[in-house]
């Protein structure tokens, strides 16, 4: 479904994307996961098309992006990070203008009305009266973006914090939704910052940290069994002398064996006549998993290694100029933002992009500079993500 090979992105000398390799097969449920300023939210714009990369190639639905990214975007669902609308209209009235901006193909008047109210029963706005979104909470903006990519009954949602706002329960209610659509046949890729959430809902993860990918692998996998066992007893000081130097790690009543048998330490335990509350194999968390392989985020300045030293800065001479800008790619080189490019503009008006609909945002500058909440589906973080 998606494919990237050496995917990467510049603004000028900051190295925001560096040679990703994404691998998203159908029907996964994949997380895409990493610090703040890790390059998220730039990789998820180039697959639509709102960015083009400074090299490598993506792949979507079989289809060269961007080259054909018109054939591609009616099967997409994207939500990028902030929805954005019109304010001073409903909810309705914005999901009305997406869709008609779609394919002359999707339907008489009539449809569109019955598309809409579908989508919005869908998303839990079934009920919604005509209020304008400028009086909407967070979390209902969130559900009328998810609303506004579920228009066409994509193949491919492509969604940039989807639970961002929600309370609880609206979690709950997206992560069973964003279930039932993987399970009917769309496949899901979804960043964000939620690991519970990921954990719960993806069948496979991608971490980025700097601009590169440093893991991606089926999440069974990843939290296999380490080859040890997890005891949890009341009488730890006892268990902790029966087991000697196997004993790894002690937390109160919390033993870590370096034992891969479960069942063997379990009837050694019993046999010493000791009480145990729980047992079982050793498993990392998603949290330990991402926090492993990840460094610090880039909106932290106490020193940590920030974004400045994701490379470092060097003069290039003219001759390293001119081998860069014939590297050999199937995506245009652009070291501007796609605001820069009036065709990608028009090609986002195409696809129900929860921001779609709001033409004053665009990716802002080359420097990275996020643009204002109320914006279009390539806005809404900075560069440097």
């Amino acid at each position: 479904m998606i494919v990237t090979s050496g995917l990467t992105k510049r603004y000028g000398s900051l190295l925001v994307v560096d040679d990703v390799n994404l691998d998203v097969r159908e029907g996964d449920r994949y997380g895409f996961l990493g610090p703040n300023g890790s390059g998220k939210t730039t990789v998820v714009r180039m697959l639509l098309g709102l960015v083009y990369a400074t090299s490598g190639t993506i792949e979507v639905l079989g289809r060269p992006v961007p080259r054909q990214i018109s054939a591609v975007l009616p099967r997409i669902g994207a939500l990028v990070e902030a929805p954005g609308a019109y304010g001073h209209l409903s909810g309705r009235a914005n999901l009305a203008m997406i869709d008609a901006a779609g394919p002359r193909s999707a339907g008489r008047r009539r449809e569109r009305r019955r598309r809409i109210g579908d989508a919005l029963d869908r998303v839990g706005l079934g009920g919604i009266d005509d209020r304008p979104v400028r009086k909407y909470s967070l979390g209902m903006r969130q559900r009328l973006g998810l609303a506004a990519a579920l228009l066409r009954s994509p193949r491919l949602l492509i969604l940039d914090e989807p639970t961002n706002g929600l309370d609880p329960r609206g979690i709950h209610e997206i992560r069973t939704l964003l279930g039932e659509l993987n399970a009917a046949g769309t496949t899901v890729f979804m960043s964000s910052h939620q690991l519970m959430e990921v954990e719960q809902l993806c069948s496979r993860i991608g971490v980025l940290d700097r601009g590169r990918l440093v893991l991606q692998d089926d999440l069974t996998a990843l939290r296999g069994p380490t080859g040890r066992v997890v005891v949890h007893s009341a009488d730890a000081d006892r268990a902790a002398a029966a087991l000697g130097s196997r004993v790894a790690e002690r937390d109160g009543d919390r033993l870590v064996i370096a034992d891969a048998d479960p069942a063997a330490v379990n009837a050694q335990l019993a046999a010493a006549g000791l009480r145990i509350s729980e047992i079982g194999p050793e498993r990392r968390s998603l949290e330990d998993l991402v926090l492993s392989v990840t460094t610090g985020s880039s909106d932290r300045f106490d020193g940590a290694a920030g974004p400045t030293t994701r490379e470092p800065a060097k003069r290039t001479t003219g001759a390293e100029k001119n081998a860069a800008s014939t590297t050999t790619a199937a995506v245009p080189v652009a070291e501007e933002p796609a605001a820069e490019h009036p065709a990608a503009a028009h090609r986002a008006a195409e696809v129900p992009v929860a921001a779609a609909a709001d033409p004053a945002a665009r990716e802002t500058a080359a420097s990275g500079e996020a643009a204002a909440p109320d914006t279009a589906a390539g806005a809404g973080e900075t560069a440097g993500r």
